[in-house]
């Protein structure tokens, strides 16, 4: 059954499924504390750090703490989105510089076929998948809504206190909210309309990109919350 006030428009029903995953997120991220937020239940995970701390190569961030990221790939849970890319018409360099990967490695994974390779994707606490949805968040509405000129890994101090960026990232996430909700039709089929520099946003029509950012925001707050399960679980023993 259909609930009451639903939109049926093509912005609308974007809208309403943030509007429904940010609520539900909200709820489960209440009561979160510092200990928890940094957490890391195996060895080797990505989270937030001191700089100079920094287990990958790449970690970045304006200030004191940094956010993980180790050196470029395609994780196996991304080659159908590589297939999508070049079946959409995107050359392989440019695949490749998507990906900040060589051309090989894209050719590698568009040649692939059979079982699909184990996701090699490290483990990593709710610092940094909160983190790392702010940072993007920040960097698209930055490339959409704002001036298109500031650094994306530049936008977001990272922080260790889990209040403290949570109430910033909210703040964030409704301001991308609002932009959004004024988007025109003509704006949601303009290619380009986001210059966001790190994927492919600036070939894709708004509506894609604005389907793959609900995407990252669900499929990252389900993680939060499962781990946000086992942090509680995490000294009870089966009997």
């Amino acid at each position: 059954m259909a609930s009451e006030g639903a939109r049926t428009d093509r912005l609308g029903l974007l809208l309403d499924q943030f509007d429904q995953a940010r609520e539900m997120a909200q709820v489960r991220l209440t009561g979160l504390g510092d200990e928890e937020y940094l957490w890391e239940p195996v060895a080797g995970c990505w989270s937030i750090r001191r700089r100079g701390e920094a287990a990958t190569p790449r970690a970045y961030g304006p200030g004191e703490w940094v956010l993980d990221k180790g050196a470029p790939d395609i994780p196996a849970s991304e080659y159908a989105e590589v297939a999508r890319q070049a079946a959409g018409g995107m050359t392989v360099a440019k695949i490749a510089d998507d990906w900040s990967v060589s051309a090989e490695r894209v050719e590698q994974v568009l040649a692939h076929t059979g079982t699909p390779e184990p996701d090699e994707t490290p483990v990593a606490t709710i610092a940094w998948r909160l983190a790392h949805l702010h940072s993007c968040f920040a960097g698209q509405w930055e490339w959409t809504f704002g001036e298109r000129r500031q650094e994306p890994k530049q936008l977001v101090d990272f922080t260790p206190s889990a209040a403290l960026a949570l109430e910033r990232f909210w703040a964030l996430v409704d301001r991308w909210r609002g932009s959004v909700a004024a988007v025109t039709d003509a704006q949601l089929d303009t290619v380009g309309f986001s210059q966001y520099p790190y994927g492919s946003d600036p070939d894709n029509p708004f509506i894609a990109v604005l389907a793959g950012a609900n995407l990252e925001f669900i499929h990252h707050m389900a993680e939060i919350a499962l781990l946000r399960d086992l942090w509680r679980a995490r000294f009870t023993t089966g009997g």
